[in-house]
């Protein structure tokens, strides 16, 4: 993971597991199939603390104007999301002008949605300490001491020393990583 987790890189941070009553395996292999088939795959979400249109995009942008590749980098969990599989229909960038999705890439029981190009298993660590919130109210604030309690996700920087003296050293194992994709995250509806 040395090729994503460095000084400058910009990683999205979210943790995963069942989605809209379907197990992450089924989710991996649903959306590796629809990467092979359509190119991209659209890797559903919801909560503001990375809406697409104040968070995403904004954090997005900085990271590719360093000359960045925007990786999302996930957490295993143990997760309980009964949604309904509802698909989304259509997608927006901007939540006024709606595009109807391909009915080759199924997101459902979601907001929101990243667009990825690839998507692989690939162990590793991440130093939540040795990273800081990029965009938003809690911009600057080290990534230990934001991802907490509900907070399952976060746009973040990586930096080469402690966010601050303050951030607990909290070190995440991480188990799937993704690269994004513009226009890297979009708002759906059904």
């Amino acid at each position: 993971m040395h090729d994503i987790i460095y000084p400058g890189a910009g990683v999205i941070f979210m943790k995963v597991g069942t989605h809209a009553q379907e197990s992450l395996e089924d989710i991996i292999k649903r959306k590796t199939k629809e990467i092979d088939e359509a190119g991209y795959a659209l890797w559903g979400y919801g909560g503001n603390t990375c809406h697409p249109r104040t968070m995403v995009q904004p954090f997005a942008e900085i990271v590719r104007e360093r000359g960045h590749a925007i990786h999302l980098v996930m957490q295993e969990m143990d997760s309980h999301h009964f949604a309904e599989q509802i698909r989304a229909t259509h997608s927006s960038v901007d939540g006024l002008d709606w595009q109807q999705i391909s009915p080759n890439i199924n997101v459902r029981g979601s907001r929101f949605a990243l667009k990825i190009k690839n998507l692989r298993h690939e162990a590793g660590k991440l130093q939540l300490a040795n990273s800081r919130v990029v965009v938003g109210n809690s911009a600057g604030r080290a990534g230990s001491k934001y991802i907490q309690g509900r907070v399952d996700k976060a746009c973040l920087e990586i930096t080469d020393r402690a966010a601050s003296n303050e951030a607990p050293n909290r070190e995440i194992d991480i188990h799937l990583v993704a690269e994004l994709a513009e226009p890297y995250a979009v708002l759906l509806k059904s």
